[in-house]
């Protein structure tokens, strides 16, 4: 009862007092969000209005001629495409091997359960720069560098952090639900595809938006395993093209719009499942 009363003093707080509640919250969306503020602002400036004194965060004459400049100095088409490639295989890879690992390990009785999800925890303490060099070699000695295969294949191979957290979520799921599907003669993967895979769809989408943003952002793992122009991404297009173009901060700055979009908007597509997922991992 003095849990449910301080619920009810909660919600018949002024409003005044809800309001400053949502300042800090407010506050922190601000400054998260100025760098990218000022990148549009940016792409959309002149010259002379990117490097006026004092600055100016809004342009005083909105110009699309940077947009036009960054498609003529870099081919973005083709970054473009590299990409997708790369990270639509990424998401596939970990649709496919993530929530059949994460099942193995939270609704299948076997002997090397526990001691496989203490590996995948292992896994995700290791820095990525201590085993950088030892993946590099494996990858050269099967003459793979300078292909997109070291970008795709370890996606389906599973990613630890992506496995744990469809794991914690498929605990939840019921029991009962798969016993019954075995009592009625359904094969386990029947039971997977049929009734786990459909409950387990906010988790997923959210780990395959956690993916596409990795792919889609990489830049560590391009740099070292593409040497070929025509097979960059756009992280390291735009890389090249600033080492090109030392002072155009307007076609990079609308580049860099362009390179932020597609990700943004996958976020925004699927929000719902996002923090439907998170929250659920989370809590449980």
């Amino acid at each position: 009862m003095a849990l449910a009363d301080q619920i009810v003093r909660r919600r018949r707080a002024p409003r005044w007092v809800r309001g400053w509640r949502i300042i800090p919250v407010i506050g922190l969306v601000l400054v998260f969000s100025f760098p990218f503020f000022v990148m549009l602002s940016t792409a959309f400036k002149e010259t002379g209005d990117i490097f006026s004194a004092p600055p100016t965060l809004l342009p005083t004459t909105w110009t699309l001629d940077n947009f036009v400049a960054a498609f003529d100095q870099i081919p973005f088409w083709r970054y473009l495409a590299n990409t997708l490639f790369v990270s639509g295989l990424s998401v596939l890879g970990t649709i496919l091997s993530c929530p059949l690992v994460a099942y193995a390990l939270a609704k299948i009785r076997w002997p090397g359960a526990r001691p496989l999800l203490m590996i995948v925890l292992l896994t995700m303490m290791l820095p990525p720069q201590v085993t950088m060099i030892p993946i590099f070699l494996i990858w050269n000695g099967l003459g793979a560098v300078g292909t997109y295969l070291p970008l795709v294949v370890p996606a389906f191979l599973g990613t630890p952090f992506l496995i744990f957290m469809i794991r914690q979520f498929l605990v939840s799921v019921p029991g009962e639900l798969i016993e019954a599907a075995r009592i009625d003669g359904a094969s386990e993967f029947r039971t997977y595809w049929s009734i786990v895979l459909p409950i387990a769809r906010p988790a997923i989408v959210t780990a395959a938006v956690f993916q596409f943003v990795w792919s889609w952002t990489d830049f560590l793992n391009p740099l070292i395993y593409l040497g070929n122009p025509e097979q960059y991404t756009l992280s390291i297009g735009l890389y090249a093209f600033f080492g090109e173009n030392d002072v155009a901060w307007g076609p990079l700055m609308a580049a860099c719009v362009l390179f932020t979009l597609p990700a943004l908007f996958l976020f925004l597509l699927g929000q719902r499942f996002f923090i439907g997922g998170i929250s659920t991992g989370a809590l449980k």
